[in-house]
């Protein structure tokens, strides 16, 4: 079920402890020279969809968020972002409606790093208000771990940024946003930890390219399976989020 398609009348009609509402969330910022800036957003919002026109009945999927906290692009430029107290508080009041209409499982699908924190403090913050829901929220490629290690051929066997993952799944989903002609190794890029400690740097500070890992080794073969591996873990989330024993 799509909530954008949907009469109110229809939305009512549901049976609203027993469906998960999934927002998918992303951005558009750069991505490096050979991927379109809106790659987090066409990648989660693709997931999304796939997962909810296997299980319609058990997913109320919203509209894709494009906006997300991109903050440490913005010196590579082709970026645009929401501050975090901004970001924390848009996130909140997109699903406070929905929790207000009864709605009790939520799942925010993120597709942008930057994301991860701003998402976590919203639910925290909606949570003491309406204890008797599941506030959720995961990424898209958390699920993706196994197939990384198996299929990617980069040392590098993690999601990174205009990486061999990305840029797989882009050749995919939409291959004519892909510049081949740019398509190149990112060389090294510096970690945001030193001995397991978080260090703060923006994307320029850790890679000159404004991507990372091997997008050279991408293939649209590779996108393939990667895609069906991330919207396997989406349904499993959603089975575990539709058998989890709801608050009181």
């Amino acid at each position: 079920m799509k909530f954008h398609e949907m009469t109110s009348g229809q939305l009512e009609s549901i049976k609203h402890d027993q469906v998960v509402v999934i927002l998918p969330i992303a951005a558009i910022e750069q991505h490096g020279p050979h991927l379109p800036t809106g790659t987090d957003t066409i990648i989660c919002g693709a997931v999304a969809q796939e997962a909810e026109s296997r299980h319609p009945e058990s997913i109320l999927l919203l509209p894709t968020l494009w906006l997300g906290a991109s903050s440490h692009h913005l010196r590579f430029g082709a970026t645009l972002t929401a501050e975090l107290p901004t970001y924390i508080s848009l996130l909140g009041e997109i699903i406070q409606p929905l929790l207000l209409d009864g709605y009790r499982r939520v799942l925010v699908l993120n597709g942008h790093g930057g994301n991860i924190d701003p998402m976590k403090v919203a639910l925290r913050q909606l949570q003491p208000q309406f204890p008797d829901t599941l506030l959720s929220a995961g990424c898209y490629w958390s699920p993706c771990d196994s197939a990384l290690v198996k299929l990617l051929e980069g040392a590098d066997k993690s999601v990174g940024h205009a990486c061999e993952f990305e840029t797989s799944m882009i050749m995919h989903l939409r291959p004519e946003l892909v510049d081949a002609d740019r398509v190149a190794n990112a060389g090294d890029w510096l970690p945001d930890q030193v001995q397991g400690v978080y260090v703060c740097r923006d994307m320029m500070q850790r890679t000159q390219a404004g991507a990372t890992g091997r997008p050279d080794l991408a293939s649209a073969e590779k996108g393939s399976a990667l895609f069906e591996a991330a919207v396997q873990g989406v349904e499993k989330f959603v089975e575990a989020l539709l058998t989890e024993k709801l608050p009181t």
